[in-house]
């Protein structure tokens, strides 16, 4: 295959290569056109981009664009929590929800699968709670971003959960107001903590 200049052969197989601005719309057209996995969200002449498990989206403007938009894994033993947030989420363009599951080792067994860009984490989730999932997937390498959603308004479960690798701690009390912006906040490398508690990340 021909690829447009600037994109060598490894684009095929798993997307690592430098792009510019005359290629990007191109590359991006055969990526999603050839079935293999798109890159990440962000784009820019001359850097490098990698692996994700980040999607495209035809935009409603210029024809034949597409805009990123970040997958989701959702982890919640309430099925009524997790169909309110999966609904939450599925009124914003920008996310992708590619699963849902209820327990802690299910989490462990989808990132593995699904690769999501943002795991949205309950605490109490029976044995394997979400502060030991949490560990349990930085110290494998995770790179997905890690937003804790929990009952818990506990100073003490707030620095647990950061310590294990939480980049986000949103309150349920407070999801449909914090949610977006934790997200959105821990995509861009920032922390995020409901109002209702105070965090230092020092």
């Amino acid at each position: 295959m021909a690829w447009p200049h600037g994109l060598g052969e490894r684009a095929s197989g798993g997307c690592d290569a430098t792009v510019n601005s005359d290629s990007i719309h191109i590359f991006t057209f055969r990526i999603l056109s050839s079935g293999a996995i798109p890159c990440r969200r962000t784009f820019s002449q001359g850097r490098r981009v990698s692996p994700a498990g980040g999607r495209f989206r035809r935009s409603g403007g210029r024809e034949g664009a597409f805009v990123a938009i970040a997958t989701v894994l959702l982890a919640d033993d309430n099925p009524v929590i997790l169909n309110h947030v999966r609904k939450l989420l599925g009124r914003n363009t920008q996310y992708e929800v590619v699963g849902a599951v209820t327990d802690g080792d299910a989490v462990l067994r989808e990132y593995s699968l699904l690769r999501p860009e943002v795991i949205v984490l309950d605490i109490s989730m029976g044995e394997l709670s979400g502060i030991d999932v949490a560990r349990t997937l930085v110290d494998s390498g995770c790179t997905a971003k890690i937003v804790f959603l929990t009952v818990h308004e506990d100073s003490d479960f707030l620095n647990a959960a950061m310590d294990a690798g939480g980049s986000a701690y949103v309150v349920k009390s407070r999801v449909s107001t914090d949610l977006i912006t934790a997200i959105e906040a821990a995509l861009s490398g920032k922390h995020f903590v409901s109002s209702c508690l105070a965090y230092d990340p020092l």
